[in-house]
């Protein structure tokens, strides 16, 4: 089962056509890699926005 996959990776590595699609996982990977080490961060930010959103709808439905 294993040598079939690297069998099958070492096609799409080799094939033109399937290189573009393995670049498209790799960057996906990346993206998801530093999406998890940036979720706190990422989070905080994103709570800090939605926190000051939250305050302008207040004060525009308020007056």
């Amino acid at each position: 089962m294993l040598t079939l996959m690297k069998k099958k990776a070492g096609a799409l590595w080799k094939e033109e056509d399937g290189l573009g699609t393995l670049e498209i996982i790799l960057i996906i990977a990346v993206v998801i890699i530093i999406a998890l080490l940036f979720k706190d961060w990422i989070i905080a930010l994103l709570e800090n926005l939605m926190g000051k959103a939250d305050e302008q709808a207040d004060q525009i439905f308020d007056k």
